[in-house]
């Protein structure tokens, strides 16, 4: 399982809004932080969040079993490991 950290914050709620709109996606809470899971990989698109810059490319607090592929002004992807 693929897990994508984003800290609970206004400015990251979006990102956790569009990544849980992919019915393989799952989102949940752990501690501070939306886990955001998936068997496969999680793509989110930074448009559809509606994140300026600065706060999409500061988003990410952690990623387990999977590795980031994208991270760019289009989208955020984590494939499994």
């Amino acid at each position: 399982m693929t897990a994508l950290y984003v800290l609970d914050v206004p400015e990251n709620t979006t990102v956790a809004k569009v990544a849980g709109e992919d019915p393989e996606v799952t989102v949940g809470k752990v501690g501070p932080y939306f886990e955001i899971t998936a068997d496969g990989a999680i793509v989110v698109d930074r448009r559809a969040t509606g994140c300026r810059h600065a706060v999409w490319y500061s988003c990410v607090a952690g990623v387990a079993d999977g590795r980031i592929v994208q991270h760019d002004k289009d989208a955020l992807r984590v494939d499994p490991a």
